[in-house]
């Protein structure tokens, strides 16, 4: 979710409700072609199994910020790491340091979307809405 005044224009809203069946806007079903992958890193204590908690729980944050998400058709998916240089976390500190990274991994999608430029003929959200403050 984005922060206070961190987005300046969105696109209006729609006159019809979304159609959760609708991915026409969604282009071609060709694999690979729209994966998206993200990493997140933390200083915090965590062995593998921690690594893989702190994964599943960050890619909350692509399905908050990209639709769809997880097709057959891409590749989409989140590794963790870990320096270990942190404290040790135990299970409750692991669901915060969790939620708090699908939060960010879905602000980190939204702040490139505003970054990127046009591809393909594809026009670029600065392109079709303005540039954000």
């Amino acid at each position: 979710m984005a922060l206070a005044d961190e987005i300046a224009r969105q696109p209006p809203v729609p006159e019809t409700a979304l159609d959760p069946e609708d991915f026409a806007q969604c282009g071609t079903g060709t694999p690979g072609a729209n994966t998206t992958v993200a990493v997140v890193a933390t200083d915090a204590a965590l062995e593998k199994g921690g690594c893989r908690r702190l994964a599943i729980m960050a890619q909350d944050g692509l399905a908050r910020a990209i639709r769809p998400v997880h097709t057959p058709f891409d590749g989409d998916t989140v590794f963790a790491l870990s320096t270990g240089a942190g404290p040790l976390v135990d299970p409750a500190a692991l669901a915060r340091l969790g939620s708090a990274a699908a939060d960010c991994l879905a602000r980190a999608v939204m702040r490139a979307v505003l970054a990127a430029e046009p591809l393909g003929g594809i026009p670029s959200w600065r392109q079709l809405w303005g540039t954000p403050a």
